[in-house]
């Protein structure tokens, strides 16, 4: 089956071709600084503006009082705002997030489930580019420019990979990364796309994507459907590396077994529905020395 002309195509570390500009050079493991260009906080009109988008970052939390000081505490100080998604925590998850920085704003989530928390921080989101991460400290805010930085190369939608060169993970374990990559093959197959890492919550996207995604599901199963949407809707993906770090406290409230099926109806649930991918040539790739120098620079380590 053909390849969705929409996927940037570059190299993974098995020898497969995805986005150019996502590949790392040397390797990655945890502890090592990532050396990434500083965003800047200079107001901008929107996409294609004067200086440099407002950098908006959604984080869905239930209780997670122990974990989301210090991940707040790693945040680019620079973003323009911090939308906490608060699923009626009722460890002190809120306080523990205005102790930490005492600028986010609160959102109360009405629903339940991690896609319902991440709409409604969609829509109190302000800010040109949209970044959700997790609570519990395993996505490493560190990475946020590496994200922001291929949608300024070019891309509608970046999402994180731990299979590229230079992710990883240290949270993954073998019964969520066979369910991860068999849901994988059937996207793949299904959409014509070459997704290394389908069920992965860190993303970023600009703003004015969000009517072409529609998102209009609750449960964690919204991380496949963003994607699947996305590709529909002739979005420009793109892949970046990520290492997943180890939880630092706590347990998952995810359920390999009961939420992989939810993945799974909605892969088969978006086959049927009668959008079928609009196959037409929008991948970009960086072309000039400054785009190119910023994305490489974003993503390599430190050799410190």
């Amino acid at each position: 089956m053909d390849q969705d002309p929409r996927i940037e195509i570059g190299t993974t570390e098995h020898g497969e071709e995805i986005a150019p500009h996502a590949v790392l050079r040397g390797d990655r493991r945890p502890g090592l600084p990532i050396q990434t260009p500083p965003l800047d906080r200079r107001r901008s009109p929107g996409r294609g503006g004067s200086g440099w988008p407002r950098v908006s970052v959604v984080i869905p939390t239930l209780n997670e009082a122990r974990n989301i000081g210090p991940v707040l505490s790693e945040l680019p100080r620079s973003v323009y705002e911090v939308i906490i998604v608060d699923g009626r925590s009722t460890d002190g998850t809120v306080e523990a997030a205005l102790a930490a920085r005492a600028d986010c704003r609160i959102v109360h989530q009405a629903g339940r489930g991690k896609g319902d928390a991440l709409r409604a921080g969609f829509d109190a989101a302000q800010g040109d580019i949209v970044v959700t991460i997790d609570a519990d400290g395993s996505a490493d805010p560190h990475e946020i420019p590496v994200f922001v930085g291929a949608l300024l190369a070019g891309a509608d939608f970046t999402k994180g990979s731990r299979h590229l060169v230079g992710g990883g993970s240290a949270d993954l374990t073998r019964l969520r990364g066979l369910g991860n990559r068999g849901l994988g093959v059937v996207v793949n197959t299904l959409f014509r796309t070459r997704f290394t890492d389908l069920c992965y919550g860190y993303n970023a996207f600009w703003r004015d994507c969000l009517p072409a995604l529609d998102l209009d599901c609750d449960g964690f199963e919204i991380e496949t459907l963003m994607n699947i949407r996305a590709v529909k809707a002739g979005l420009r993906v793109s892949e970046v590396p990520s290492f997943e770090r180890p939880r630092l406290h706590g347990l998952s409230n995810l359920n390999a077994a009961s939420d992989g099926m939810r993945v799974l109806k909605t892969i088969l649930r978006e086959r049927r529905s009668g959008r079928p991918a609009v196959a037409r040539p929008r991948v970009h790739r960086a072309e000039s020395p400054i785009e190119r120098g910023h994305l490489v620079e974003g993503i390599e380590h430190s050799s410190a």
